[in-house]
């Protein structure tokens, strides 16, 4: 109300002197007043003052040439020092016991998790096979450090394993869409990793997460590889999509509707990947007798086609 008083007022006064760009000096003063009790006017008030100069003005210092040899340009990602050992399965393997017995909310369990996703990346595919036969025991809470940490190991080895475990129905479900989630974000991937996942798309149970994860990955190697069309690995999962438009998007019921606006999607990520799929898309969108639903699915699927591809596509419509 209009009744009431400020129990704290400030004011704050600087003065900053500048010559040829550089600060050479700034004053401020600076003063507070607090009011305990307002209708008797009592209370406290400070007052301070500073003063920053400039002393000096050094030259600029030269480095060594010879400090500079080991420096080196690079990315904010986090790195670490490669191992020059050969990292083995059974030191994997004690690695994971060790995670196991270590409280969860320690820096000592992150230490140990960064250092068996770097260490997974050592070992080949007939190591990981054998590690997990040994490493695939739950800690408490359920926590299996081995599944949390195969999806940032981004090797082909690793993928293959992964890839493994999924058609064999060895990992809950939640974990097998934190898989396919994962392959997004692989920084380079191979044609190995899609001749092995290529299967899983023609499985009864592929999900959703399935279609958008190898196809996500598929763009990825394209931006990687000018004539990724022409990799018999990619042209396999490609295939297996265009099998599922059937030519010109026919549904049958609701099942069927839902299964290939997945598809479309699946075609939308794959991006370079897809442009011999680009006649079927296009048929998909211009026939009035489709759902609206797939037609409009059939049109965001170009979304990552090149523009010849596009207009070829509208111009023979």
């Amino acid at each position: 109300s209009q009744t009431e008083q400020q129990v704290l007022s400030s004011q704050l006064e600087c003065v900053q002197s500048i010559k040829d760009g550089v600060l050479e000096e700034a004053k401020c003063t600076e003063s507070d007043r607090v009011t305990l009790l307002p209708q008797q006017d009592s209370g406290a008030e400070t007052h301070s003052q500073s003063v920053l100069k400039l002393l000096q003005v050094e030259t600029e210092t030269l480095y060594n040439k010879g400090d500079s040899e080991d420096l080196y340009v690079t990315n904010i990602l986090y790195e670490r020092e490669v191992t020059k050992r050969e990292v083995t399965g059974a030191e994997v393997t004690e690695l994971v016991w060790r995670l196991c017995l270590a409280h969860s909310a320690s820096y000592e369990t992150a230490d140990l998790f960064m250092t068996l996703v770097f260490e997974l990346r050592h070992l080949s595919l007939e190591a990981l096979r054998a590690l997990w036969q040994r490493s695939s025991f739950k800690c408490r809470d359920n926590w299996q450090p081995l599944i949390d940490a195969l999806p940032s190991c981004a090797t082909e080895a690793c993928v293959v394993l992964m890839k493994d475990l999924i058609a064999s129905e060895e990992v809950e479900e939640d974990k097998v869409d934190y898989f396919f989630w994962s392959f997004a974000f692989i920084p380079n991937p191979t044609s190995g990793m899609i001749e092995s996942l290529a299967p899983l798309l023609k499985s009864p149970r592929a999900s959703q997460s399935c279609f958008l994860g190898v196809t996500a990955l598929i763009h990825r190697f394209c931006s990687a590889h000018s004539s990724c069309d022409i990799v018999p690995a990619v042209q396999s999962v490609m295939r297996t999509l265009g099998k599922f438009l059937g030519g010109n998007c026919t549904v049958q019921d609701s099942e069927d509707l839902i299964k290939l606006q997945v598809v479309l999607k699946a075609i939308g990520n794959a991006g370079l990947a897809a442009a011999s799929l680009a006649p079927a898309l296009g048929r998909c969108a211009a026939l009035r007798s489709r759902p609206m639903e797939i037609r409009l699915a059939a049109l965001q699927a170009f979304r990552r086609l090149p523009c010849p591809v596009r207009v070829s596509v509208s111009l023979a419509r």
